[in-house]
């Protein structure tokens, strides 16, 4: 029985050995093949984060060459347009070279006919003066048998004869080689004034200053005036401006002669109204904070126009001076612009004419500097520009023709005159001044009545906006000479009563009719 229980006992450890046995085998081959199955996952993640890899890296290859390939065409279209502005600026260099050339050989061919003119002319001379002798000599020969006239009597009559008719000659002569030169000045003028204006490639530029400062809605307009005015005494006395608070909707006016003084008060206002805290301490912070800027906005807007212009040399305070006219206008054009425009017209036309380019661009850059100090100190923009270009050691000339560029009844060289025509020429652009209608009709009706108010004139026209005047006179009370002395007055009286930019024209016209009738 013990032998029995014994087997049964070795029997069940040898069931449960198997049994264990070939269990644990089969959890083993479970987890062999959970872990290939999880092999074989991650080497399939892993492939396919590979090619997912491998086609980023596709598209970032593509992309780059897509940007490189673009970035290559920019370039190339860049390199393009450089070679055809290159191109338009050789093709224009060459039709200057070609037009002065052609000009050149004009210049030599009316030279030439002018040298056979100067023959042709002793030619007649001498003609002249034996035609002359022989009619002398007849008149000697009739005195000599006229009775009651002695040799010196003949000889005296002769002359006087003689000398009339060579003055009739002399005078016809001289108004011809006149009409002439004028008429060859004024072509040559023409054709340089011409060529520096087409070298000149401006926009038309009309500004006028606001003085008009936009309010976000009309209950700000209390705040502004503050508890018994005290805000808007505030800011009146901190900056110089008058400010009108009238009916007009959602807007502030701001009044002064003085375009820096209204141009502080105008930022100071919408820095104030952009903040919300309106009161006098507040505001006297924030006038001196913009009086600062502006300082510095002043002197920036001067460095600029100097290296704009590439006149060098000039006082820190000629650059503050000139930077002042940045807020300056007249007749809606800015001054700082005109001055910059003026700069360089009188360099391009001394280039034509083979002046120095330096002084004409210098003294043209300066002409205006008076305008940024003439509602400080009294007396006129030419003297206060003047004043100052001598005070910080401008040369004699430029001071001369800044003075003077206003002033044609003044002796002026020809660096003045330069520049009168250079300011004439920027001020006169169409387009690039404006004045109101009522101010502009006004002119025209004053031009016409100071013609108008001399003796013997019948009728004037003012025309070319009021750039031309053309007067018409009663020919049996004005003869020539008084014709040449009238129009000379007119020319001064208009220089001295009327303010106007560039010059007037003044054209007198003196009809002569004579009429008969065939019977």
């Amino acid at each position: 029985m013990k032998i029995a229980i014994i087997l049964g006992y070795f029997v069940s450890l040898a069931i449960f050995f198997f049994v264990g046995y070939f269990s644990r085998k089969r959890i083993a081959e479970r987890k062999v093949h959970s872990a290939e199955d999880l092999a074989k996952k991650l080497l399939d993640d892993a492939r396919k984060e590979a090619e997912s890899k491998k086609r980023e890296a596709v598209l970032e290859a593509k992309d780059e060459l897509y940007s490189s390939r673009q970035k290559f065409e920019e370039e190339t279209k860049e390199r393009r347009r450089e070679l055809i502005s290159l191109e338009k600026r050789l093709s224009q260099r060459e039709e200057t070279f070609v037009r002065k050339g052609d000009l050149i050989d004009k210049k030599e061919r009316e030279l030439l006919t002018r040298e056979k003119n100067a023959a042709q002319r002793i030619k007649e001379v001498e003609e002249k003066k034996q035609q002359y002798q022989a009619l002398l000599e007849d008149e000697k020969q009739k005195l000599q048998r006229m009775s009651g006239l002695s040799v010196e009597d003949a000889r005296k009559l002769l002359l006087e004869g003689l000398e009339k008719e060579m003055r009739h000659e002399t005078a016809v002569k001289v108004k011809q080689i006149e009409d002439e030169a004028k008429e060859e000045a004024e072509k040559k003028a023409r054709e340089i004034i011409t060529l520096a204006i087409q070298r000149y490639a401006a926009e038309q530029v009309a500004e006028v200053t606001t003085s008009v400062v936009p309010l976000p809605s009309d209950e700000l307009k209390g705040r502004i005036i503050g508890r018994e005015g005290r805000n808007i005494k505030a800011l009146e006395q901190a900056t110089g401006v008058d400010l009108i608070i009238d009916d007009t909707p959602e807007a502030v006016t701001l009044s002064s002669f003085d375009t820096i003084r209204r141009e502080v008060a105008r930022i100071t206002l919408e820095r104030l109204i952009s903040d919300g805290r309106i009161h006098p301490g507040r505001i006297e912070e924030t006038v001196a904070r913009v009086r600062r800027e502006l300082d510095v906005k002043i002197r920036e807007a001067g460095q600029e126009a100097v290296l704009s212009v590439g006149v060098h040399g000039l006082h820190p305070e000629e650059v503050k001076l000139l930077g002042k006219l940045k807020y300056r206008t007249s007749y809606g054009q800015n001054v700082l612009q005109h001055s910059i425009e003026v700069a360089t017209l009188a360099g391009l036309i001394a280039s034509q004419i083979g002046m120095d380019i330096q002084p004409a661009k210098r003294a043209g850059f300066l002409h205006d500097i008076g305008k940024s100090v003439d509602h400080e100190v009294e007396g006129t923009h030419p003297q206060l520009g003047a004043d100052i270009a001598k005070r910080y050691n401008e040369n004699a000339a430029i001071v001369e023709s800044i003075l003077n560029h206003h002033s044609s009844s003044q002796p002026r060289s020809l660096l003045s005159t330069l520049v009168d025509a250079a300011d004439a020429i920027s001020a006169s652009r169409p387009g690039v001044r404006r004045e109101t209608m009522e101010s502009y009709v006004k002119k025209l009706e004053k031009l016409e009545a100071i013609c108008d108010s001399y003796p013997g004139v019948e009728k004037t026209y003012a025309i070319q906006a009021g750039r031309e005047v053309r007067v018409m006179v009663k020919p049996d009370k004005i003869g020539d000479a008084e014709a040449t002395q009238l129009a000379r007055e007119i020319s001064k009286r208009i220089e001295k009563e009327l303010e106007y930019p560039g010059q007037i024209k003044v054209t007198l016209i003196r009809e002569t009719r004579v009429v008969d009738y065939a019977k």
